[in-house]
Parts: structure tokens; sequence; C-alpha cells
């Protein structure tokens, strides 16, 4: 059978008006049953997830990939409860805001309306590919998903689940599909395609939303890459300060909310520096550290330029020792990737100085930067976290998949 991304693309326009037009308890329960069904379905998704990790295993895919591409019951299982919590938020679509009564007699508010058709273009994770169908679903759009060749089984198989779903509710099939090809020329003409798609979200490794973003003619949010800096202020408690590094590098190393830099205070690094190493050489973390740093690890390379810029997703961070809090805002001013910034301080104006002289799409004081998440932010589960500034911001829930029109009401008027 031959394939077209082109029919897909405009197939997938026609059945995103029909979405558009559904009811919130229509949407609930085709959600609720692709829950359903991504539960009963777990062995034939285990199945198909086997072949995936076995070839990616062959083809020596990076160990960090590895992770986010390995299925469990349990995965599967917390999958499907995003679904179940996505299914319970509150539906943006039709909502009104902002009524005023004009001069010349006519109200004018904003509708929330859905997007059209959203294109995702992401690598490794198969959650993906639910949890942008529920996400899109319940925000009235359709979606293309388009993942890489190395989860293919395992995004086939759990777009089964949406599949059946849709059907059982007559709803048109099209309205959420797996781009079946994971030739690159499919995805080249798919960022073509803007006469049927509305928008593009890559997610992904840095090459990957390097290339969608300079060759698309979709409008694109990127998704980019993680650089999270850790600030260690003078006025920080050490022991919490010790406890947030160890979380926000070593609970997930694969994740993008992962601590990949770490900066602390000239005047405190002399009592922090020896507990974090400590810590580093008991989870086995390769050390980057700066000409100052570098004395406080048994181990450690020296940092070049490239590490500052580094998303290791790894076991692995960079260290720097800054004169003062000035010094720690101008390294992230220059460094950061605009995902996730954090402040270990115990004094309240610093740390409020600190989240507004960061403009990154979250800052923090005194968490771990794992947090920065969508469910953890209240969102339920998350599209992604776009780092660009237009349109989202940040943790993109169902409100991020909507736009707003106008929509005004008289009673005879005309314009003088």
């Amino acid at each position: 059978m031959t394939f077209s991304m082109t029919d897909m693309a405009r197939k997938a326009q026609i059945a995103s008006r029909q979405l558009a037009r559904l009811s919130s308890t229509q949407k609930i329960t085709v959600l609720e049953r692709i829950a359903e069904l991504l539960v009963h379905n777990t062995d034939e998704i285990l199945k198909a997830n086997q072949q995936d990790i076995q070839a990616a295993e062959a083809n020596g895919l990076a160990a960090a990939m590895l992770d986010r591409l390995r299925l469990s019951p349990k995965a599967i299982e917390d999958i499907a409860t995003a679904v179940r919590d996505i299914a319970g938020q509150q539906d943006p679509v039709g909502t009104i805001s902002s009524i005023q009564r004009r001069p010349s007699g006519i109200e004018v508010g904003k509708m929330r309306i859905p997007l059209g058709v959203i294109a995702m273009i992401y690598e490794s994770r198969p959650n993906v590919t639910i949890d942008a169908a529920a996400l899109c679903l319940k925000a009235g759009n359709a979606v293309i998903l388009r993942g890489g060749k190395e989860a293919l089984h395992s995004n086939l198989a759990l777009a089964k689940c949406i599949e059946t779903a849709l059907q059982e509710n007559g709803l048109d099939s099209s309205a959420v599909v797996v781009v079946p090809d994971p030739d690159r020329a499919i995805m080249n003409e798919l960022m073509t395609l803007n006469q049927y798609v509305d928008l593009i979200i890559p997610r992904g490794g840095e090459g990957l939303i390097r290339f969608v973003s300079e060759n698309s003619r979709v409008p694109v949010i990127q998704h980019f890459k993680g650089v999270c800096h850790f600030y260690v202020d003078d006025a920080a408690d050490l022991d919490k300060a010790l406890n947030l590094l160890n979380n926000g590098k070593v609970q997930r190393v694969s994740a993008c909310n992962s601590l990949e830099t770490l900066l602390v205070h000239q005047d405190v690094a002399a009592q922090f520096l020896p507990l974090a190493a400590k810590m580093f050489k008991q989870n086995q973390v390769k050390i980057h550290a700066c000409e100052q740093s570098i004395k406080y690890f048994d181990d450690a390379e020296p940092a070049s330029e490239a590490d500052w810029d580094a998303e290791y997703l790894a076991l692995e961070i960079a260290v720097r020792i800054v004169d003062d809090f000035d010094a720690a805002i101008a390294h992230i001013d220059q460094y950061s990737s605009g995902h996730t910034e954090v402040i270990a301080t115990q004094d309240y104006s610093r740390a409020q100085q600190f989240i507004r002289s960061i403009n990154s799409a979250v800052v923090m004081a005194n968490a771990s930067s794992r947090f920065s998440d969508g469910g953890e932010l209240g969102l339920g589960a998350e599209i992604g976290i776009s780092t660009s500034k237009l349109h989202a911001y940040g943790p993109m829930g169902v409100e991020s998949l909507t736009t707003e029109k106008f929509i005004v009401l008289g009673d005879g008027e005309i314009r003088q």
C-alpha cells in the first residue's frame, strides 16, 4: 500500500473539524476508553516495545535513549492514569473571557478554540504518543504523530488503542494517526504541509529541533534542550542544597529537567563542594570542573567552554565557582537554554531577585529542578516543555493547545 503524507494530513484536517465540535462529555468518554484499552492491551504493547528495545540495543542506542524507550506494566498503567487525569481536567474549549461593552453598544469577548491540526515530531519516548494524543483530543485538535524509527512498533501498538476508542465512539480515526514510515523524507514532506497542519512541535535531541525549526514552513514551538542550572548562594542552607543537587542530578538523568550545571558562590565553595564531591562519587557522577573548583574533586576533568552549553542526559555535570550572585546570573544568561533554573538561598529578597532576573520557562527557589514537569506543576500530562516564548512557554498542557477568537454580540448596532 502506497503511503501519502499529504493525504494523511488532509484527512486529519477534515477530522479536526469534527473534533472541534465535540462536547466535553464526548471527549471524556473517548479518553477514558483509551485508558481502558491501554491497560487491557498491556501484553501486546509490551511485545511491540520489546521488538524496539532489541533493535535499539543491537544498534547501540545510547543508555539515556534506551531508558526513554523502555515500557513496563507500571509504565503503561501510569500512561493510562495520565489519560484519565486529562479526561478529568476542565475543558478550555468554548470558554469565554474578557467580556466588555464598547461605547458603540456591542459586547466583545474572547472564546477558546482548538488550533486545528498539530504535528508532533519526537524521538524514543512511546509515552509521548499517548500524552500528545490525549492532550490534543481534550483540546479538540487532530494530531499527526511522527515518532522515531527506534519506537515505531511501540507507537503503532499504542495508536491502535486510540484508533479503536475513536471508532467505537463514531469518530474519524484520522483524528489521531502515527506516521507508519520513519523515512526522513516523510518528515521533510510533513514540514511543508502548511495548508493542512497548523503547528509542529518537535521534541527530542538538539539536532532534531534545530532541523525542524530551520526547515519547516509550518509554525514551530521549540522544545529545546534542558541546560538546567543550580546556583548555591552564599545564604543557602547547605544541607537542603545538597539534597536538591542530589535529586536534580541523580534521580533520573535522562529527563530534560535534570541538572547539568552547578554554580557555587565562592564564599561557600569550601564548605559545599566537598559535600557535593562525596555525593557525586557515591553516585558515580562524572565532573567537569572550572579551575577554581577542580581541587575539590578527586577525578574531575577540566571544564571546557562546550561544557557550559552541554545537556549531558547522563551521570555527568559541569561545576563552576562564581564570584557572587551577579556572576551567577551572568553565567545563566549566557548559557541557559531557557528551560529551568534553580537557586538555593535562605535570603528571601535574593530568591525574589533571582526569580525576577531569570526569564527561563521555569524559575525556582529552594525546590528541585525535577518539579519542572506538567504533572508536578498542576497541568496533568504535558505535550512538552516549550522554550519558545511565543504562544506557549514552559510545560504545555491542554490550554496551551488552544487559541482565542474574538466574539461580538450586538443588537443591530452599526458603525458610525
